[in-house]
């Protein structure tokens, strides 16, 4: 009689157990439309840049960036982890940076974050609650291997969105000495920048949850050198009197006059006009938000030895002179990229000079 009871028992906890620990992996799951996109804007560079672990150059790289605001829509305070999801299966798949804006006019913070391979996402947690019917801005970036290298140099795109984005930009970035390029759906808007890269840029509305927006790119282009390094080869812009227009200038789109914004890159409501700015401007946007504190420690740590009590040998004023083209040169790559901004360019500026 115990035995039976006993067996009984077990039969009745095992399905309840099977019964509330799925019920509780499912309301643990992100619910991504209950987050809808205010805005999103995302950056397809191939062979822009190259990770400093790249593995070989004969494999031209990817880089995908995606800018985002969403509004937390569930009817309550969120405290768990964002799920956005990701090509995770691509060949050579490498998330770089996955970060959130906590405070307006500030720098990105960097989050800890989680891949699923199986589920295609990358995961986080952000270090406050969302409030509910507030908004939560974020980026990630990651590398990819999927360019396809033959005579030409093609690249497949896809938009997974698990939720309704009010507004969307996608901008596609040609290498630079890219020859024969051709982009499918045809581009609304394209414009090169100062340094002459060709620029490919959509604006959508009101786009639904899994609308599966689709993309193809081709273009010629020898050898793998990255735009960076081709920009970093150019005639750098007079950094005392640099008076041009920076990453972070928009254009009005109603009343066509300039407007400065102290954002790392587009800011809030940028998304809505920068097409306009890239054509009008030929601004040169980029999403890689990697940080601003090693450009501010590395100069502050130049000045601090750079102000020690002693005469330097004629080495140290050469080595110090590298340094600072350097610095210069890195500073330069940050505001094109839109890893500072320009108030933060000038002011790191003048410590070198």
């Amino acid at each position: 009689m115990l035995k039976n009871k006993l067996l009984a028992l077990f039969v009745i906890t095992s399905f309840l157990m099977n019964f509330i620990i799925p019920k509780a992996s499912a309301e643990a799951a992100f619910p991504a439309e209950k987050f809808p996109f205010k805005e999103m804007q995302v950056q397809v560079m191939p062979e822009f840049d190259y990770p400093d672990d790249w593995s070989s150059r004969k494999e031209p790289s990817l880089l995908v960036g995606q800018y985002g605001t969403i509004t937390n829509k569930s009817g309550q305070d969120y405290n768990g982890k964002i799920e956005i999801p990701v090509p995770a299966m691509e060949k050579g798949f490498e998330a770089f940076l996955v970060a959130e804006f906590p405070e307006k006019d500030k720098p990105e913070v960097q989050r800890p974050y989680d891949v699923d391979k199986e589920k295609g996402i990358v995961s986080w947690k952000p270090a406050k609650a969302i409030k509910n019917n507030q908004t939560y801005e974020f980026v990630i970036e990651y590398y990819t291997k999927s360019i396809d290298v033959k005579n030409n140099k093609t690249f497949s795109y896809e938009l997974k969105n698990k939720a309704d984005i009010a507004l969307l930009d996608v901008i596609f970035y040609a290498p630079m000495d890219a020859k024969e390029i051709t982009i499918e759906p045809k581009a609304q808007n394209n414009s090169k920048n100062e340094y002459g890269e060709e620029l490919y840029y959509y604006q959508y509305k009101n786009v639904k949850a899994n609308a599966g927006l689709k993309y193809s790119f081709s273009y010629k282009k020898d050898g793998t050198e990255s735009t960076m390094e081709a920009i970093n080869k150019q005639q750098p812009p007079n950094d005392e009197n640099h008076s041009g227009v920076s990453a972070t200038d928009q254009v009005d789109k109603t009343s066509g006059t300039a407007a400065s914004s102290k954002r790392p890159i587009i800011g809030l409501g940028g998304a809505a006009i920068i097409g306009l700015a890239v054509i009008i401007a030929g601004l040169f946007v980029f999403l890689g938000l990697k940080g601003n504190n090693q450009t501010a420690s590395k100069g502050s740590k130049q000045n601090k030895n750079q102000n020690q009590p002693r005469k330097p040998s004629q080495n140290a004023k050469k080595d110090n002179k590298i340094a600072n083209s350097e610095e210069k040169k890195e500073l330069r790559k940050k505001l094109l990229t839109g890893k500072i901004d320009q108030e933060m360019y000038d002011e790191e500026m003048k410590k070198l000079i």
